[in-house]
């Protein structure tokens, strides 16, 4: 609808009978936004004699995906293309966005349906989403187009090490696909008495893709903690349409010779927050920033037994080893689980120790207040070839198998277990048909072969770590000596977890998923598992992407090929009733991971014990390399953006079994702020 009015010298009043839409009123070759109309549909405006023209007005189409190429290289520029038309005939403007945080300014006008192009250089190697939108002559905007996946190549400098001795000793690779040229090093430093560095000494002419070079900083100076702050030297690498990262070290330094005893990254992609962890050897829990400063830390009477969590109220729940157990012994061994405050009072604390059980590795905590734990249970050699075990795969003469209780906390101190789960209810075994629990092992992957796994050991399953889902009400457990993940209903009784039947998902305590070794339930072989003695199964929680997916630390030890870590995403096959798809004779999928982290040469990364990863907010991950006390975090494209190196209670003792980033709105450490 387009309307035109004469208007006279005086002020005047136009009147609108009928108004369709948004407009925009052309006033002598201006533009005025939306004129207001009052509610009789009355337009006041004062001006000398003028042409109005009031009319309908529609935004441009979204425009075109943009084209172009979709791989390039850094420093070189490349020419994109789209279009897009106007519905009512209006010339139109086109703007790019580059994806790297610019964009190419609005381009025209040009009539509707032309092509319009426009070129851009980006100047490091990257991944980048490129799209447009239109507007038309009187500034009505399109929605944005989809994207243009690019790929820019480029040279990628990256620290691997970074130490002390004689001066620093930096160790620089380019882990780029084009030559790197020209490369300078920069050094900040803050902290210490007075430090100096020689200038020039820094220049590396030249770097060719997946190569290395040492480079020795000669340094001079005063620092060490006593009057100033330790000092931090922070090195950043420069060239030509590169990408680098800073990284640095906090060191004592003292004439020429420098001392690490920490290490960071300094870049905005690592996740803001504060990483909590218990070292193995250690009294003491610590809660560090992403500049490695210790911000908090509390002490108990006893070393972890092994994990450690900082709950919403700002309290640390705390796993713990009290001492001797008259039977129990071996890795992760506990008994103790205790919540202690922010400022180190004892709170709680539960004892599930003596010759018939005891506590081990984790716990976690329920949004209930209740805590689930694993433990052990003691079985006699009886016992154990009553259920159907090999009496030759017992040399130690007995079991410890698993179980999980879900205990109330009550008081100072003990508690009530109002659920429990346990392994031995849930067994089959083809080995004596005169024994119980005689069935075939393939056509029950819900129960669980007492002849497999565990070697020579009565610690034959050895659960390392326990999750739970509350969307599900599920359980999540991690089965290092099955080299399998298993979920259980935790909808049921205590009664129906003990048998087949109950619960959401009908089966009571049976297995309702397992996965990363089908050999375990005979539905494949040695050739066919996808985990190798993990630690820390549990599902990425909400909000982080990836939500509701499940990522665990596979050590792999004993992997066909060579033994090396990883980091596994999954997607369990769960609809959202809780219900895991199962195909009878066949193993549980996924078949591939979704996700994985493997270090650039696979061996150079492995842990064979301990460890664990955590799914963070911005979709990067977190990994503890747990024996050798190293936490770095790695981007979805798998780039390390931040570094951390335990330095306690020695370099020596310096274990970690796993670790926990918490955001800093987290309710938990409101005390800090304070």
């Amino acid at each position: 609808m387009r309307i035109n009015l004469k208007i006279g010298y005086l002020p005047i009043t136009a009147i609108i009978i009928v108004i369709i839409g948004s407009f925009s009123m052309a006033i002598e070759g201006s533009i005025i936004e939306n004129p207001k109309i009052d509610q009789r549909g009355e337009l006041f405006l004062y001006k000398e004699q003028s042409f109005i023209e009031l009319f309908d007005n529609n935004p441009p189409v979204p425009p075109c995906v943009p084209k172009g190429p979709s791989y390039g290289e850094a420093g070189i520029e490349y020419k994109y293309v789209s279009n897009t038309t106007d519905p009512d005939g209006d010339d139109i403007y086109l703007l790019f966005d580059w994806g790297d945080g610019t964009n190419s300014s609005w381009i025209g006008a040009t009539e509707s349906g032309t092509w319009i192009n426009a070129s851009h250089r980006w100047v490091e190697k990257g991944f980048y989403k490129v799209k447009a939108k239109a507007k038309d002559i009187y500034s009505y905007e399109s929605s944005w187009s989809d994207f243009l996946d690019i790929e820019i190549s480029g040279p990628y400098l990256t620290f691997l090490d970074i130490d002390g001795g004689l001066g620093i000793q930096v160790e620089l690779k380019n882990i780029g696909n084009r030559n790197a040229t020209n490369i300078e090093l920069d050094l900040e430093v803050a902290g210490g008495l007075k430090i100096f560095l020689p200038k020039n000494q820094n220049d590396i002419p030249f770097l060719s893709p997946n190569e290395t070079t040492n480079v020795q900083l000669k340094i001079w100076g005063i620092g060490l903690g006593i009057i100033t702050d330790l000092p931090t030297i922070k090195i950043t690498a420069n060239a030509l349409n590169m990408k680098s990262r800073s990284k640095g070290i906090i060191a004592r330094i003292f004439g020429p010779l420098v001392k690490k005893v920490g290490e960071f990254w300094s870049d905005d992609e690592s996740f803001e927050g504060y990483t909590l962890f218990s070292p193995v050897i250690s009294l003491k829990t610590f809660l560090i920033n992403n500049s490695g400063d210790i911000v908090h830390e509390w002490k108990s009477s006893f070393k972890p037994a092994l994990s450690v969590y900082l709950l919403e109220n700002s309290n640390l729940l705390r796993t713990a080893f009290p001492g001797f157990n008259p039977r129990f012994w071996g890795g992760g061994i506990g008994g103790r689980v205790e919540i202690i405050d922010w400022n180190d009072n004892l709170l709680w604390y539960f004892i599930y120790s003596n010759d018939q059980y005891c506590l081990h590795h984790d716990v976690e905590m329920l949004p209930n207040g209740n805590i689930l734990m694993i433990a052990w249970e003691h079985r006699s050699t009886e016992e154990a070839i009553a259920a159907g075990r090999n009496p030759n795969s017992m040399p130690m003469g007995d079991l410890w198998p698993d179980h999980i209780i879900e205990v109330e906390p009550t008081g100072s101190s003990g508690g009530n277990i109002v659920w429990e789960w346990h392994v031995w209810d849930h067994l089959i075994q083809d080995f004596d048909p005169s024994k119980n629990n005689y069935g075939v092992v393939k056509d029950h992957p819900e129960l669980i072969d007492i002849n497999y796994g565990g070697g020579i050991f009565a610690d034959w399953l050895h659960c390392n770590s326990v999750d739970y889902n509350e969307d599900l009400d599920q359980i999540l457990i991690s089965v290092h000596n099955f080299d399998e993940i298993w979920v259980i209903d935790h909808s049921t009784t205590t009664e129906e977890a003990a048998g087949h039947n109950g619960g959401n998902s009908g089966k009571g305590g049976d297995l309702i998923y397992r996965w990363g070794n089908p050999e375990a339930y005979r539905a494949g072989d040695k050739n066919d598992k996808k985990l190798f003695k993990q630690h820390d199964a549990r599902w990425i929680d909400p909000g982080c992407p990836g939500e509701g997916n499940i990522i665990v630390f596979n050590n792999g030890l004993g992997r066909i090929g060579a033994d090396y870590s990883s980091v596994d995403e999954i997607i369990p096959p769960v609809d959202s009733s809780g219900k895991y798809y199962y195909q009878p004779g066949s193993a549980y999928g996924p078949i591939e991971n979704i996700w994985s982290y493997v270090a650039e040469n696979p061996t150079d990364f492995f842990a064979i014990n301990l460890a664990g990863a955590q799914r963070l907010p911005n979709g990067n991950t977190l990994i503890c390399d747990g024996p050798h006390g190293k936490l770095f975090e790695v981007t979805p494209k798998k780039e390390i953006v931040w570094e951390y190196l335990n330095q306690y209670p020695d370099l020596i003792d310096s274990h970690l079994f796993k670790v926990n980033r918490y955001p800093p709105d987290y309710p938990g450490l409101k005390h800090l702020f304070n």
